[in-house]
């Protein structure tokens, strides 16, 4: 008898799973016979998905049954975390980083438009995102360095510098993450996606379909794809494909896992660029947007109304092309909506904690609708949904500090943030913005052309960057310059790249937090990932070129 357990990864913790196998005394198995019971637990609570089943038994090729063995059966974890790592910085990516920088301050002349001061903010950002990407440290502690440098050598103040730790959209951005801590901290999330389970689950793709649709559903107020992954779906889709015999790093990987972990990847995309507050970057694009002059009211209805009808075309045809493109070996699962039924069953009722989250939660998406009416801002209306949860002990405070992610985002992100926008005020953003539209300008491109170009541009640079929030930092200002340049519509050219930003999240295995999640995951290979991003990028790109062209037309932005 074999015993497999799964741990759910910790939201504030990169703690790898560990495995711990042992035989059963009181089960007695004939020869070759196995049988697995798969447990799910969180740092914060049980998953409670303690179902157990022997291995299936196809009765044909792509059809998957599931018999229960006997619920005496228990399982014991052991989590080990590895040793802290002290290795300091990576000599070679330091160089290259700080040799960028080094360069185009001194052996690149300086333009005749620009001052010393703005040339020498610019060659140490340009250093900060090299940093970004070749990662001689990690991204908090190689912005601290940023930020000391520019203090140091007096290109900006010390209040200057800091100014950014006062950005409304940045406190957002760092709350949000409190919101998905108490979605996975309550079960909150994981019910819903259970219940589509149950509804859906028949078959692989109504399992995929039942997972995709939660996700949309439970995003507005869950604003982390990562959160998201690594908290809610990834250990259903585990269980799940634990359950059918697909098993990680494994050829059985290709029965179920491998295909649920690709849809939902492909999928939480879409689903993040459906809504304002789905993810941390959408705030921070209408925040760069807004510093160069482009102001939209009501923003969040203004983004859903935009967004919604390619959003929701990409997010019902994703499951199924990926059904035809990366089938599944098993196609039917008749036995997953009893084993929700039995998951929601040992879940209970629903508690209190769950009604205050969809209670404060409601509230939150309310106001974030209608907050401009009535004179709220957003950070506002989230510290008031925080405040709740909090004094009603949905969370407490060291949920808040143990959110490693949170505090880290807001010490780097604060970085990039402030260096963007005294590259704004200095001059330095309108003058590459004008030397590309000048360009433009000589093969005579008309706007929507120069508009493709430029998103395309945007989109394929994302294979250079590590995060969908460090790549906003670094480029979103300087393409929408650029855009603006080149007589693209303002409204529609900060919405197109704020929604390309969530697009390219699923183009690689490190292209934004839920790619290093779901690969991590042990059941989509690495050829696989980059050539089904691939494909489903250029889907992406015709679905919101071409439906998304017609809609915006019709909404009267161009």
């Amino acid at each position: 008898m074999e015993r497999v357990l799964l741990c759910r990864p910790s939201l504030s913790s990169a703690a790898p799973l560990t495995y711990r196998r042992r035989k059963s005394p009181d089960l007695h198995l004939r020869k070759n016979s196995s049988s697995f019971t798969p447990t799910l637990f969180s740092s914060c609570r049980p998953l409670h998905l303690s179902t157990s089943f022997r291995t299936p038994s196809l009765k044909s090729s792509n059809r998957l049954r599931l018999s229960p063995i006997r619920s005496s059966d228990t399982v014991t974890d052991q989590v080990t975390s590895p040793p802290p790592s002290s290795s300091g910085v990576k000599l070679v990516p330091f160089a290259l980083s700080v040799g960028i920088g080094l360069i185009v301050r001194f052996l690149v002349p300086i333009p005749p438009e620009v001052t010393v001061q703005a040339w020498q903010l610019l060659s140490i950002f340009l250093s900060t995102i090299a940093g970004l990407v070749l990662s001689p440290l990690p991204v908090g502690a190689w912005s601290l360095l940023s930020l000391t440098t520019v203090i140091f050598t007096r290109t900006l103040s010390f209040e200057t510098a800091f100014k950014a730790y006062t950005n409304e959209v940045i406190w957002l951005i760092v709350i949000s993450f409190f919101f998905a801590r108490g979605f996975v901290k309550t079960g909150l999330g994981d019910r819903i996606a259970t219940y589509f389970v149950k509804w859906l689950g028949k078959s692989t793709l109504g399992l995929s379909y039942g997972l995709t649709i939660s996700e949309a559903l439970v995003a507005p107020a869950m604003p982390s794809t990562t959160a998201r992954a690594g908290g809610v779906f990834l250990p259903i889709i585990k269980s799940l494909s634990l359950s059918a015999g697909s098993k990680p790093n494994d050829p059985s990987a290709k029965k179920i896992g491998s295909y649920l972990i690709q849809s939902q990847f492909q999928s939480a995309g879409n689903s993040s660029a459906l809504y304002l507050t789905a993810a941390a970057q959408n705030l921070l694009c209408l925040k760069l947007a807004e510093e160069l002059g482009v102001k939209i009211a009501s923003p969040w209805l203004f983004w859903f109304k935009a967004a919604s009808l390619p959003a929701l075309v990409s997010l019902m045809a994703t499951p199924f092309i990926l059904y035809k493109i990366f089938p599944p070996e098993i196609t039917e699962t008749p036995d997953a909506p009893a084993l929700a039924t039995k998951k929601l069953e040992k879940m209970g009722s629903v508690s209190k904690n769950e009604y205050l989250m969809i209670g404060t939660m409601m509230f939150a998406v309310c106001l974030w609708v209608f907050g401009d009416a009535v004179g709220i801002s957003s950070v506002v209306v989230a510290m008031l949904a925080l405040s709740i949860l909090l004094l009603t002990g949905v969370l407490d405070w060291d949920d808040c500090l143990k959110e490693k992610t949170a505090w880290d985002t807001l010490s780097w992100f604060t970085v990039l943030v402030g260096m963007a926008s005294q590259l704004t005020n200095f001059g330095i953003v309108t003058w590459m913005s004008n030397c590309v539209a000048n360009l433009l300008q000589t093969f005579s491109l008309s706007w929507p052309a120069a508009l493709c170009i430029l998103q395309a541009a945007y989109f394929l640079i994302h294979y250079l960057f590590a995060s969908q929030t460090g790549h906003v930092g670094a480029l979103y200002s300087a393409f929408l310059a650029m855009h603006l340049a080149s007589g693209a519509p303002a409204a529609l050219s900060a919405l197109a790249l704020a929604f390309n930003t969530n697009l390219f999240g699923a183009i690689s295995h490190y292209s934004s937090g839920q790619a290093a999640v779901y690969y991590g995951a042990g059941y989509v290979d690495l050829p696989d990932i980059f050539k089904v991003g691939f494909i489903m990028a250029v889907f992406n790109a015709v679905v919101w070129g071409a439906v998304g062209g017609l809609w915006w037309k019709f909404l009267g932005l161009y």
